[in-house]
């Protein structure tokens, strides 16, 4: 077996098993870290397929961004995360049936795999002489700018969504109010007292 075989099935074992913890964890906090591990590990398999460019965006944006902002959300949350658990027993009998047709599916989808004539050939001849990054700055600032865009706004509108889960107005905690410091009088908040040499207040 030659290295890029022996990490393509260390990085395809680990991305099956950080996604299953995922799922399975019991700590919420875990839960995001088992999912940092199968993004890197997905990021590795990109790699290996000679796609840099997608697996450092996988890095920066997935990891960096959204699993971290993930953690914050849970580790902010005041969530009572047994009573979730007990509302999803309720569910399980669905989901496994869910779960079964999926692999059938798979199955199935397996089953018929096969390749094209001359997918060698292909495969040894790069479509075009130009850069893996270059073809697809060409592709999403160009072809598909909308679309990048509004991909770019769905993020932002999470992002708010998770600033606003976790934002609590208490009553009990003093805060400040500019505006009330802003539009105060002077004269009628200051007096000048007169202290004589010797005296208290």
């Amino acid at each position: 077996m030659t290295p890029a075989v022996i990490a393509f099935y260390a990085f395809a074992l680990t991305t099956i098993g950080g996604g299953l913890m995922t799922v399975v964890s019991r700590n919420p906090v875990h839960s995001v870290l088992w999912l940092i591990l199968a993004f890197l590990s997905s990021a590795g398999l990109f790699v290996l397929l000679g796609a840099e460019f997608v697996a450092m965006l996988l890095i920066i944006v997935y990891v960096g961004a959204v699993a971290v902002l993930f953690l914050f959300v849970v580790m902010m949350l005041d969530v009572d995360f047994a009573e979730l658990k007990a509302e999803m027993a309720r569910y399980m009998p669905l989901a496994l049936l869910i779960g079964i047709v999926l692999l059938m599916q798979l199955a199935l989808a397996f089953g018929v795999w096969g390749y094209s004539d001359g997918v060698e050939a292909r495969l040894a001849q790069p479509i075009l002489e130009v850069e893996n990054t270059k073809q697809l700055g060409l592709l999403l600032y160009d072809r598909y700018f909308l679309l990048f865009q509004l991909a770019g706004l769905v993020l932002l509108v999470a992002m708010i969504g998770a600033i606003v889960l976790t934002l609590r107005h208490r009553t009990d905690v003093k805060r400040q109010d500019i505006i009330g410091q802003m539009m105060r009088d002077p004269a009628k908040q200051m007096e000048l007292k007169d202290v004589k040499p010797g005296q208290g207040l």
